[in-house]
Order: C-alpha cells, then structure tokens, then sequence
C-alpha cells in the first residue's frame, strides 16, 4: 500500500477511534486544573499576566507607532493581544505535539489504537484552551467598543492556515524527537528565538531596513501581521500575503504526514 493511500485509513481509523480520542480530551481538561483552588482560570490569568507585563513595558514605546493609532488607552494592549494570543496557540501546539510521542510512551506500548489519535487530542485540547482565552479577548473588545466588525469573518481563514502550518511541523518534529532526542531540546530553543522573530511586541516600523527584509523569511510574521490588521485596524488582511505562510502549511503537513506513516510502525520500538 502507497503512502498516499494509507492517508484515507488513517483518518477513518481516526473516525472509529472518536470516543477514545473525545473522552481523554475531556479527561485532560479536567485533570489539569483538578486539586486547584483557580481551576480553569488559570488558562486565562498566566496568558493575562503576560499581556500585563508586555503592556507596561512596551506600550509606551510602541504605542505611538502603532499603524491607524487613534490614541486610544488600549490599543497598545489590542495590538498585542492580536498577535500574542494566536502565537501562544501556535508554540503551545507545535511544543506539545513535539513530545505527543515520548509522553504516551506507556500508552502506545500497552494499547493498540492509531498513533494519529496522539497529535488530535494534542490538538483539540490546545484549541478548547485558545478558545476559552481568545472569547475573552472579543468579550474585551466588545466592552471597550473595539469588535473588528465584518473583518472578523477573515479570522478563522487565517487560523486554519496557522493550525495547519502548527500541525505538520509540529507532527514531523514528534517524530523526529523519538528517534533523535535532541530534537525536543531543539524545539524548545527555536520557538523562543522565534517569538522574537516575529513582529508580536514590536511593531515593523520600529525595525531597521535591513532587518525588514528578514523578517519576511518569517512565515509566522504574515500570519501575525494579518491578526492585528483584523483586531487593530479592523480590515482584511492582504489574501496575497498569506500565500507564503501556506505554502509552507501546506509542505510541512506533506511532510510531517508523510515522515509519520513512514515512522509510526518504529516508534513503539524506540520507546
């Protein structure tokens, strides 16, 4: 059987795995904050603490520069939201599915199911957490009177891009991490240079030219950059933008999905 065709099996297996996928979704959800006095508020105060001390440090600086600044009190803490919250799900999904392997390493060597069940329920329990906080991040908009409008209707194009760009990498870097372990040390490394990489705290006109130019090998840098057009300026992004970050969604899905196939009947030996 062909690579290509054993796509097709993997998410029907996938499908008939629903229930065990679903119910250890709902098991970690309630397992992370069980035993804690905040419980599940903790999933919105650490991202909120964040925010705070970027907010205190940088707004002045930025602030002013901001493209389409009104001046306003907090469209420093918009503009910041707008990237920062979907960059958080980005790293947090690309780190998790990074060790999915290694950490249900019992799991996979008592249980037979599809491996493919791992990197979903990594997936679907990061996005309930993105969701929970990025609600909230709407519910503040609407009270301060900032709701993006009809713009709102290009997010969810963009997120599926990232997700997808997330997924693949982060589904090829899982693989790797079980066979080369340094990988996952790796991993750890890269996405914090990357943040920084990536016009989340500042903004590009801050840059110097030079570094302009290089910001543009970023594929995060135009997905962030269309998150805070939406939020901050209320407008669509540029469509054409976004063709570079999918198409590197589009190969590391490709080659995540493939390395996985090729890899997956290895894993439980590796372990």
């Amino acid at each position: 059987m062909t690579t290509m065709a054993l796509h097709p099996v993997m998410f029907r297996s996938l499908w008939a795995y629903r229930g065990f996928v679903l119910g250890a979704v709902r098991r970690e959800f309630q397992a992370r904050y069980r035993g804690s006095l905040l419980g599940g508020l903790w999933a919105v105060l650490n991202p909120l603490a964040m925010i705070a001390v970027f907010t205190l440090i940088f707004s002045q600086v930025i602030g002013a520069r901001l493209p389409g600044n009104a001046g306003g009190p907090f469209s420093y803490s918009v503009h910041l939201c707008a990237g920062l919250l979907p960059w958080n799900f980005f790293a947090e999904l690309v780190a998790r599915l990074n060790s999915v392997f290694i950490a249900n390493g019992n799991l996979i060597k008592k249980s037979s199911f599809p491996r493919i069940c791992l990197p979903t329920i990594a997936l679907l329990s990061t996005l309930i957490n993105f969701t929970i906080i990025f609600a909230l991040y709407l519910v503040f908009l609407a009270l301060i009177g900032a709701l993006p409008g009809a713009a709102l209707l290009a997010f969810p194009a963009v997120l599926v891009i990232q997700i997808a760009f997330a997924l693949g990498l982060g589904v090829l870097l899982g693989t790797l991490n079980v066979f080369f372990r340094d990988v996952g040390q790796f991993t750890g490394v890269l996405l914090q240079f990357w943040m920084w990489f990536t016009p989340i705290i500042y903004t590009i006109n801050v840059l110097p030219e030079r570094l302009r130019g290089l910001i543009g090998f970023n594929p995060m840098a135009p997905l962030t950059l269309a998150y805070q057009g939406i939020f901050s300026s209320q407008a669509f992004p540029d469509w054409g933008s976004l063709l570079y970050p999918t198409a590197f969604a589009l190969f590391f899905l490709a080659l995540g999905g493939l390395t996985f196939v090729r890899l997956s009947g290895e894993i439980v030996d590796e372990l």
